[in-house]
């Protein structure tokens, strides 16, 4: 009787196993929604909708970007985090949410139990940006003129809690300027701002600003990385400007809901791999100073941890603090 039961047991192992295996083979079977918590027009649509087009070409279903802003990017987070774990929803987040660990003083999700990294897609570096009618042409010069008119001059971000703003406040604790900081709810309706003077300057990742900074409709002072930006040769870095301290990459990647089959997040995993070394995405990634992406999910996971654990140590020592 024993061995029967223990060959239904198997049986029974089996029955559940090779379904979930068979369903990771075949997905995705239907459209595939990514949540973007972030305004359209910004950083994250700057990748996330290539990335989605070419997807939908190797995979054979449609990608949709969805548009969720709001709260530094912690809605869309939370709608992600609580959708189906079936494979037919992801997050196309970024640094912000490493960020948001520590700013906001609660989250309705947590963002290592409850999303699951998939891969990287992007990184860029982080670009000082102002408005070419702010008479201020250097580092140096906007560190004085900070200094002379204390919060005189507007920053814009993507929202509170975001690389943006926790640069902008690293920039302000390490040259000991005040500026006054303006969260928007994503960097594209803060970039409209900015490119239409409503705003002074930005600390914004190159997704966003390239385009901006190649039709000369904004001024760059200096990147926030602490190597040049490719095709940016003319940029100096922060460090180089003067202000030692402050490296800061602005990157972008997948996660599902936790539950979701890990057959169905290596697939995509590899499919983001694959489809970052089409020409079509290396051509868009190039024209935005980016790099990497695609890498094994255990990687990213650890990337993410430690990601969180750094950002605590600059949100600490900054005082940024989100009730």
């Amino acid at each position: 009787m024993s061995v029967v039961l223990s060959r239904l047991r198997v049986l029974a192992l089996v029955a559940l196993v090779v379904p979930v295996a068979a369903f990771g083979q075949a997905w995705p079977t239907k459209p595939v929604r990514l949540i973007s918590p972030f305004a359209a027009g910004g950083g994250t649509d700057a990748f996330a909708r290539p990335l989605a087009a070419v997807l939908s070409q190797e995979l054979g279903q449609q990608f949709i970007i969805d548009n969720r802003a709001g709260a530094g990017g912690t809605i869309g987070a939370d709608i992600a985090a609580k959708s189906p774990p079936d494979g037919y929803t992801f997050l196309v987040g970024a640094v912000h949410h490493t960020i948001a660990v520590s700013v906001y003083a609660k989250l309705p999700y947590d963002l290592e139990k409850d999303l699951v990294p998939v891969t990287m897609v992007a990184m860029v570096p982080s670009v000082v940006v102002l408005n070419p009618k702010v008479p201020i042409n250097s580092v140096a010069e906007l560190i004085a003129y900070a200094k002379a008119n204390p919060n005189k001059l507007n920053a814009a971000s993507a929202g509170n809690g975001t690389s943006h703003h926790l640069t902008l406040e690293l920039f302000k604790v390490k040259t000991g300027t005040q500026i006054n900081h303006i969260p928007y709810k994503g960097a594209g309706p803060a970039m409209q701002d900015l490119v239409a003077g409503q705003v002074d300057l930005m600390f914004d990742g190159m997704g966003t600003s390239s385009p901006q900074i190649k039709g000369g409709r904004l001024r760059p002072l200096a990147v926030t990385t602490l190597t040049r930006a490719q095709g940016f040769p003319d940029i100096p870095t922060l460090q180089e400007a003067g202000v030692p301290g402050i490296d800061v990459t602005t990157w972008y990647a997948l996660w599902a809901p936790a539950g979701t089959p890990p057959e169905i997040v290596l697939k995509l995993q590899q499919a983001v791999a694959k489809a970052l070394q089409s020409q079509t995405l290396k051509d868009v990634w190039a024209q935005n100073a980016a790099s990497g992406g695609g890498n094994p999910s255990p990687e990213f996971a650890a990337f993410v941890h430690a990601e969180v654990l750094r950002w605590a140590e600059v949100a600490k020592a900054s005082g940024a603090r989100i009730d």
